[in-house]
């Protein structure tokens, strides 16, 4: 008997469902109710460890040659939107280089391998997304607050800029749409899937939420880079929930996006210039979305 060829049948009362799809019971009288098909949870898709690890060198790496090649460069006094595109460049072009590399190397050649998707609902998932990454910062700068913990803004310096038309363009272009496509690539879409790999969801997400804020620790601010970094965690968590939870990028890109542009118009704006030293949390908060 084991010998025989296994059935290629269906089981006794199962026939093809008159809707042409799948097999349905018939008891001989009526057809039995349609069986729901409920899709399985889909598996959030992941990359090899040294996807994340790379995308974290090269990032780190790159922003530290782009500071220092444009400290040597501003000896010559060229125009402000050059040292904004040469730190851009610099900066963030050996991280869509490493991306290209991934793509080809585990990602079939697909962008949506590394999560770089967007539909028309991110339109709207995407303000979601921003708003409770406010709540989350908002919670994270109380934290601060009441253990008085060191905290600078990232974004101090704008404020002091008398910068020409040219070079404000250049830096909304800079900080609205290549930080937020280049940063979400980096830490949502590669060092995310790769910790994956390797971690559970809830402690994969939460680690690249704090790389995401150590990665905006700058010397220069000294032990202010504490709060700064903390607080920013809180951010690069839930856009790390988002991403976790759509399995695409599109609605933490324009999450971003938003951020910075309502930072930079904040700031530039000049509305928070005599803001009294008891508010300064506040304004401090309003900073902390870079």
């Amino acid at each position: 008997m084991t010998d025989l060829p296994p059935p290629t049948t269906a089981p006794a009362g199962w026939y093809p469902d008159p809707s042409g799809v799948g097999r349905r019971y018939f008891d001989g009288r009526a057809w039995a109710a349609p069986v729901p098909a409920f899709a399985e949870h889909e598996e959030h898709p992941s990359l090899p460890l040294g996807a994340a690890i790379g995308a974290l060198v090269v990032l780190v790496a790159s922003l530290l040659v782009g500071k220092t090649l444009v400290d040597w460069l501003v000896r010559y006094d060229w125009p402000l939107i050059v040292y904004v595109f040469v730190l851009a460049l610099v900066g963030y072009g050996p991280s869509l280089a490493w991306g290209a590399y991934v793509r080809h190397r585990w990602g079939s050649q697909q962008l949506r391998s590394l999560g770089m998707r967007f539909r028309w609902i991110d339109l709207a998932w995407g303000p979601v997304t921003w708003i409770a990454a406010i709540g989350a910062q908002i919670v994270l700068a109380a934290v601060v607050l009441v253990f008085d913990i060191p905290l600078s803004s990232n974004v101090d310096s704008a404020a002091e800029l008398d910068a020409d038309r040219a070079y404000l363009v250049a830096t909304l272009a800079t900080a609205v749409i290549a930080a937020p496509f280049i940063e979400e690539l980096v830490f949502r879409g590669l060092v995310l899937r790769g910790l994956l790999s390797r971690l559970g969801p809830v402690v994969a997400i939460v680690l690249q939420g704090v790389l995401f804020g150590v990665a905006h620790v700058d010397p220069v601010r000294g032990s202010g880079n504490i709060g700064l970094a903390l607080v920013l965690s809180g951010v690069g968590v839930v856009f790390g929930v988002s991403a976790y939870l759509t399995r695409r990028l599109g609605p933490t890109v324009i999450a971003h996006a938003i951020f910075n542009g309502v930072v930079l118009a904040i700031v530039l704006s000049g509305v928070l210039d005599d803001v009294d030293s008891e508010l300064g949390v506040l304004r401090t908060l309003s900073l902390l979305v870079q």
